[in-house]
Formats: structure tokens, C-alpha cells, sequence
């Protein structure tokens, strides 16, 4: 497959001022020279690679299709690291469609989702991190979301991880030559060294998978449901939040009765906010499936917001709200302070934590701005910002490095227990071969196929 040539737009399809059709393979040039002509006469060849030539596509009949500029990239100085050909047209549906068509008709075929992507790894050109990262770029929800994927495809977790590798390699040397020359008394500094590089890269590992959940959230948002007994202000939260009225508000409890779910950025952070119908016992069909449905989303939000009417005291149906919370992450917020307050607070910041309770007014959006400092706290850390180490992308690189943790938590119980070296060497190959499938340096194709397929056409 990687002897053909291929074809795909590489811009969304739409109408649009430029669209561009890109061309990879071995047969690029030949593909791009069927159907463009430039308008000095001169073959595409003639040109310096990377020069944008003014020319026009024509049909196989000769009649003009469009006014283009082509630009042809010799391998592996190219996006691929193939030879590719990028036709630069009016982005107009139908232009694009054609002229597709018409590589098609020279001899390219169909790209596949991710294909060029996929290409550029198999070339060598990146590795599999960054290609991950390309999609995150162009998925990216907010700007700390778009820096920290752009780092990422520049490398740098993959250079985190190599640097891991290698020295989990030395670590392997170091064992291998104990046990090829059991006569030199090296043994006890051996034993010291393994120990001591084991530790290391386990603290960066913990490190790495310690702020997995902010490469997450920036990656994906952040999974988030507004709960509370009814008529406590969530759906003015909600409003407040946004700063639109998105979600009516009343004063008759039990107005809201199905799930509103909206995503917007909160200080830069982004949250996929759901606000849900009032949790009680109720006797209404409707408002029933609501609740059920709110129950169902504490469950599986990533945060949950717990409101609470301040003008009023805890009452039963807020006990049972908090107790369901209590075992998620969640934050406390106690509406209206506006209004003369009747909730003891200090015994919430007791029970709960004094940075999880909050005083808000969605009426006068008083406490919104503490809101977004704590929320930039709990994604980012202490700092309340992205910092400038690596981050992990995605729960397949975070499911692997903590099974290479786990390796060397086992390699470390191995040195402690003064085990043979070979049983501490599997344990070391492991998390070896583990780092190298975040890479892609040990990396099985059907997982390659898994992590493409999810790719876009035309990237």
C-alpha cells in the first residue's frame, strides 16, 4: 500500500475561498502533471521544489476546470516524506470534487482516514505522539488545549519517554553484565544502580500520570454535571456560566425535567456543562426519568458541581445530593449569597474540604470569578496553569504508562527481594517495550489501524 500513490481534499468540504487537493506517492509528480498545466508552458518539473506555480486544471477533454497554484514537494522533504503534489483551488465543492476526480483518473487512488498522517510514521518522519497530536490540533477546544498539542507534536513527550527508555536500557546493561560475569565482584554496586534507576524513572512516570488528567481535559473537556434537590439555582447557574439564558428558570421547582448540555470555556479550561433536573422523590412520570437521568450523570461526570440554596438550611434531599457526590470529585456551591445565609459553612469546609466550598450569587454572578480560579486550580495544579513539562495525550497512553509503572514497581520488589537478575530484567524489558508502544518505537499494526482509523480523511 505504501507503493501507491494516493489522493484526497485536504480542506473541509464547503464552499470557502481555497480548497486544496493533496497528492502522495511515488507517482505525485506524474499525477499532478496529467491535469495541471502552468501557465508559462514549462513542466511542473522544471520548477525548484516548493514553488507555487500559477496554472489551470483541465478536464480529460481538454476544457478548463479552474484557475489554480500548484506546488510540488520532493521526499522526504514533505509532509508525507513522500513526493507530493498540492493543487491549491477555489474552494467550491464542485471544483474540488472534480479535480479529485481527475487524480483519480491519473492513477491515484482514495486516501484512507489518516493516511498521509500515517504515511509520515511509517516514514519515520514523526512518531506515533505526534501523530496523535496532529488531530488534537485540529480538535483542540481552547487555546491551552491547541499549545499544549502543538508542544506535543513537536515531540516532546516523546522525547520524555525516550529518555526514559534509555535509561531503562542502561539499567538492562548493567543487569546482563552481572549475569554474563558472575566472577566480577560487581554484584553489590550492581544491585545499588538498578535500585537507584528504578526509583528515578518511576518518580517521572508518576509524574507523567499525575497530570494525565489535565492533557485529558484539554484534550476532550471536562465531563461536568450540575446537581442539586430542585429550585436551588442550577439552571441560573448554568445561565451565569454562559452568560445566556440558555435554560429557563423559574420559581416553581421541577422546571427543568431533561438533561441541557452545553460546552464552553471557563478561564480557559474546557467543560461539557450538563445541567440536570432536580433530584427528589417525585411521583410526576417526566420529572421521574429526569431524576433518573440526573443520578445517571453524577455518576459518570468527571466533576460534579453540588448546588445548594443558601437562604434556606440543608434539608434531606440536599444530604442525599451531597452523600452521592461524596465519593466524586466535586465542589460546593452555595447559591444566593446575596440573600441573608442560613447554611453553616464552616461545617461544609469541615465535612468537605475548605477549598471545595464556595459562596456564589448567579443572580449577581458574585463568586463566578473565584469559581473559575478554583476550577483553573483543579486542572492545572497549584500553578493555575499549563506548566512546560510533558503531558499525557489519552487514556491509551495513560493506560500504558501505568502499566509500565507497575512493571517497575515489580522490578523494584525484585531488587528489594534480592531475586535473580533475570527475573529483574523481565520486568525492566516490559516497561521498555510498553514506553515504546506510546511511541510507536514496539508497536503492533492493529493497534496502528486502531489510532488512524479515527483520523479524518485528508489528514
Amino acid at each position: 500500500m505504501a507503493e501507491e500513490t494516493i489522493s484526497a481534499v485536504i480542506t473541509a468540504l464547503g464552499e470557502g475561498a481555497v480548497g486544496i487537493v493533496r497528492v502522495s506517492g511515488e507517482r505525485a509528480l506524474a499525477v499532478g502533471e496529467r491535469l495541471f498545466k502552468a501557465a508559462s508552458g514549462r513542466p511542473l518539473a522544471d520548477y525548484p521544489v516548493n514553488t507555487l506555480v500559477y496554472g489551470h486544471v483541465y478536464d480529460r477533454d481538454g476544457s478548463l476546470v479552474d484557475e489554480v497554484l500548484t506546488v510540488y514537494m520532493r521526499g522526504p522533504r514533505s509532509y508525507t516524506a513522500e513526493d507530493v503534489v498540492e493543487i491549491q483551488c477555489h474552494g467550491g465543492l464542485q471544483s474540488l470534487k472534480k479535480i479529485l476526480a481527475l487524480t483519480y483518473a491519473a492513477g491515484a487512488r482514495p486516501a484512507e482516514p489518516g493516511e498521509f498522517t500515517r504515511r509520515a510514521f511509517l516514514n519515520g518522519r514523526i512518531d506515533l505522539t505526534q501523530a496523535e497530536a496532529v488531530m488534537d490540533i485540529i480538535r483542540s477546544r481552547s487555546e491551552a488545549g491547541l499549545k499544549l498539542a502543538a508542544r506535543q507534536q513537536q515531540g516532546q513527550l516523546a522525547r520524555t519517554l525516550r529518555e526514559l527508555r534509555r535509561a531503562l536500557l542502561d539499567v538492562v546493561v548493567n543487569l546482563e553484565a552481572v549475569i554474563d560475569y558472575p566472577e566480577e565482584d560487581i554484584e553489590d554496586v550492581t544491585y545499588g544502580r538498578v535500585r537507584d534507576s528504578i526509583d528515578a524513572c518511576s518518580a517521572k512516570i508518576a509524574a507523567l500520570l499525575a497530570n494525565a488528567h489535565t492533557g485529558k481535559i484539554l484534550r476532550e473537556g471536562l465531563r461536568t454535571a450540575i446537581v442539586g434537590r430542585p429550585n436551588v439555582g442550577k439552571s441560573s447557574l448554568l445561565n451565569a456560566l454562559l452568560q445566556e439564558d440558555r435554560a429557563i428558570v423559574s420559581q416553581y421547582a421541577g422546571t427543568t425535567r431533561d438533561v441541557i448540555e452545553e460546552q464552553l470555556l471557563l478561564d480557559g479550561v474546557p467543560l461539557v456543562l450538563a445541567d440536570t433536573a432536580g433530584i427528589r422523590s417525585t411521583e410526576d412520570f417526566v420529572e421521574k426519568i429526569g431524576v433518573e437521568k440526573s443520578r445517571k450523570l453524577l455518576q459518570e461526570a468527571e466533576l460534579v458541581i453540588c448546588v445548594i440554596d443558601g437562604s434556606e438550611g440543608l434539608t434531606e434531599e440536599d444530604e442525599s445530593v451531597l452523600q452521592a457526590a461524596a465519593d466524586k470529585p466535586c465542589v460546593i456551591i452555595v447559591n444566593k449569597s446575596d440573600l441573608a445565609l442560613q447554611v453553616d459553612i464552616e461545617a461544609l469546609r469541615r465535612r468537605f474540604g475548605g477549598d471545595k466550598v464556595m459562596t456564589l450569587s448567579a443572580k449577581t454572578l458574585s463568586g463566578v470569578e473565584a469559581f473559575g480560579a478554583w476550577l483553573k486550580n483543579y486542572v492545572y495544579g497549584s500553578e493555575g496553569a499549563l506548566g512546560d513539562g510533558a503531558y499525557v495525550q489519552n487514556a491509551r497512553q495513560e493506560n500504558l504508562l501505568r502499566r509500565a509503572l507497575q512493571a517497575l514497581e515489580d522490578a523494584g520488589g525484585a531488587v528489594a527481594d534480592a531475586l535473580p537478575y533475570d527475573c529483574i530484567e523481565i520486568d525492566v524489558r516490559a516497561a521498555i517495550d510498553l514506553l515504546g508502544e506510546i511511541t510507536g518505537d514496539a508497536v503492533q499494526d492493529e493497534i496502528i489501524n486502531e489510532i488512524f482509523s479515527r483520523f479524518c480523511i485528508g489528514k
